[in-house]
């Protein structure tokens, strides 16, 4: 029997969606999301004000992958299913982003995107990935003050909680939270496919480490203390963070690192050997805030953060 894949069957993409979702409020901020049904897998666009922003892109865990991630400038950002295969559809972003501004390549119009992808042929049996017009048609889809949560774009095959087994994950997806502090926005919008466990604030797993028989979720340390865990490869989590606030580039860099940290209260254990855990943040810098400092400004993004993660999985 031949495996299904890209070039022998015909896919559709499928851009509109259904179910819960995060509305928030940030002008000029735009998220498409595009899947292939026949994987399921998908890819999620975030797409900048015009102009775009200063980022700063912080890579953890033993196995990323990323393209753009030494960019300190971006326009867009595009996280994908199908691993490395996943990163053609950010050259679908780039490619669309070029036709909308009419095809010019001068050496200043040409647009920055940042792609990032998770292992999600885990729970699926082809070979279908994200491709270079799945990235076209989540661009072209992309709107603004809308994410869907759950298994849609990026996150649609994604699970987590397999430190023990791959058994013994759960379907996650993608989560996002937003928050306005006076004039200044923050949004923080996260792919969770993790080899950890999510737990929520009051340390107890909420997806994951999941005993297939008796239906029960075990804590980490509690089932590390029962066995030895099975290191199932295939995982990552990636994170945007975005702002309006006005940010240096070293305060930029260390709301990357402090955000990035903090999530691994949320998801036990964090940046393993077998995860590729990535976040990018970035600063639109329209907004001069000056009660609110840059770590003051990480602990908020660090809330939300965890928030985005638990929302990842909706009931």
């Amino acid at each position: 029997m031949t495996c299904a894949r890209n070039d022998a069957v015909r896919l559709v993409p499928q851009t509109d969606f259904h179910g819960p979702e995060l509305t928030f409020d940030f002008p000029g901020l735009r998220i498409g999301v595009a899947e292939y049904e026949e994987g399921p897998t998908g890819c999620t666009v975030f797409h900048l004000p015009p102009g775009g922003g200063a980022c700063a892109v912080d890579v953890r865990g033993g196995s990323p992958g990323t393209i753009g991630s030494a960019y300190e400038w971006t326009h867009a950002i595009c996280f994908a299913g199908g691993s490395l295969y996943g990163l053609e559809a950010t050259c679908g972003v780039a490619a669309e982003m070029m036709a909308m501004r009419g095809h010019t390549v001068g050496w200043d119009e040409i647009e920055l995107v940042i792609g990032g992808i998770i292992y999600d042929f885990g729970p699926r049996e082809n070979s279908i990935y994200p491709d270079r017009e799945l990235g076209r048609a989540a661009l072209r889809s992309a709107r603004e003050g809308v994410f869907p949560l759950g298994a849609r774009g990026a996150g649609r095959s994604a699970t987590v909680g397999k430190t023990f087994s791959f058994e013994e994950g759960e379907a996650s997806g993608q989560g996002g939270a937003f928050r306005r502090l006076g004039e200044t926005r923050v949004a923080v919008f996260t792919i969770v496919n993790a080899f950890g466990a999510i737990v929520d604030r009051s340390g107890t797993v909420v997806r994951g480490h999941r005993d297939p028989e008796r239906g029960t979720r075990t804590p980490l340390v509690e089932a590390l203390e029962a066995r030895l865990p099975k290191a199932a490869p295939g995982n990552t989590t990636l994170t945007v963070v975005v702002t309006n606030q006005s940010l240096d580039r070293r305060s930029l860099r260390q709301l990357a690192v402090q955000v990035h940290a903090s999530l691994a209260r949320a998801i036990q254990p964090f940046h393993a050997l077998v995860d590729g855990d990535v976040l990018c943040a970035v600063t639109t810098g329209e907004v001069e805030n000056e009660e609110l400092t840059a770590t003051s400004l990480g602990v908020v993004a660090s809330e939300l953060a965890w928030d985005a993660v638990l929302a990842s999985a909706p009931e």
